[in-house]
This record gives structure tokens, C-alpha cells and sequence, in this order.
């Protein structure tokens, strides 16, 4: 009693490696999209601050799943990330969704995975690395298939004998492990 009120202003900080997961998601041809239950002006701020020029302040959860159901009308795969309540819904009607290991419990359950570190990053090599192994089981596609386009009609016509035929097949395996394990050290090809 007789003292002023006390004001606390409560203000969420940025990830350190926001601004570098947008740039990785845009160098990759991404689109990057803000969709915040906050103030539209600070939603306005916080997505100047790291580069994002598509954002919405007040969205509701139910106008976040929307926004995703949107996305995906139109033939996108969303990636969402979202770390609280409000974000549930969203979470879960996204084609991959990821939840920070310090967002709600509710958040993490919806997602498909949770972001160990504490930053975004990781994100964005997620995806590289996604991109990378889609290629490589392209080529290994394509491989397998010229293989059996080319050598079985030998094999069948009496061209190769079964001890040649053994070899090439183990070789073929062979090649499509080796390609395969490009990706463990992370060439890029």
C-alpha cells in the first residue's frame, strides 16, 4: 500500500542465428514467411531485423493452420517452426514441422522433430542435406536402371556368363553404395 506500481515490460529476444538461417533458406530458393500471434509491430521489427519480407502480426492459430492449409493448396511443402501453444495446429497440418527443445511440451508433441541446439541453423543444412541425398538416390535410380537396361538382355541373350554377370552385379551394388556414401562426408555433387 502507498507504493507506485511497478511496470515489467517482457520482450522475447532473436536467436542468434535467425538472420543466418533466413539467408541460408533464401540462397537455397526458399520462400521464408513470419507468422506471429505478437503485435504486428513488433512482428513488423523482428522481420526487418533478419530479412523476412512476408509477415503477419495477430495471427491466431486457427489463421496459421490456414495459412499453411493455404500453402499447400497451392503445391508447397511448408517447413514450420514453431515454439508454443498457439502454434500446435500449424505444427501439425505442415508438411515438416520443427519445435525448439525450449518451446511447450504441446509444440514439441506436434512437431516432427525437435531442435536440439537452441538455434535455426540447422535447419537450413537440414534441408541441404535432404537436397543432396534426393539427388544422390536420383542418380542411383537412374543407375540401377541403365544397369538393368544394358546387362540383363546380355545375360539373357548368353553374352555374359553367370560368373561375369555376379561380378557386374556386385559391381553395380557396389557403385551405388559408394555413391551413396558421398553423403556421409558431405560432398556436394
Amino acid at each position: 500500500p502507498g507504493h507506485p506500481p511497478v511496470v515489467f515490460r517482457f520482450e522475447d529476444s532473436l536467436r542468434e542465428d535467425a538472420g543466418a538461417a533466413v539467408a541460408a533458406f533464401r540462397a537455397a530458393g526458399l520462400g521464408v514467411e513470419l507468422l506471429s500471434g505478437d503485435a504486428p509491430e513488433v512482428v513488423e521489427r523482428v522481420a526487418a531485423e533478419v530479412g523476412i519480407a512476408a509477415w503477419e502480426g495477430g495471427a491466431s492459430p486457427a489463421r496459421k493452420a490456414a495459412r499453411i492449409a493455404e500453402l499447400a493448396a497451392q503445391g508447397r511443402r511448408v517447413l514450420m517452426v514453431g515454439d508454443g501453444v498457439n502454434d500446435a495446429a500449424a505444427l501439425a497440418c505442415a508438411h515438416v514441422s520443427a519445435a525448439p527443445a525450449s518451446g511447450m511440451d504441446v509444440a514439441q508433441a506436434a512437431s516432427d522433430f525437435v531442435l536440439q541446439g537452441g538455434g535455426l541453423l540447422p535447419l537450413a543444412e537440414a534441408v541441404e542435406r535432404a537436397r543432396r541425398a534426393q539427388r544422390v538416390a536420383a542418380q542411383n535410380i537412374g543407375f540401377a536402371f541403365l544397369y538393368n537396361i544394358v546387362a540383363v538382355p546380355v545375360a539373357i541373350a548368353g553374352y555374359a556368363t553367370p560368373l561375369i554377370a555376379a561380378l557386374v552385379m556386385a559391381s553395380s551394388s557396389l557403385a551405388v553404395i559408394g555413391n551413396a556414401l558421398r553423403l556421409e562426408g558431405g560432398g556436394r555433387r
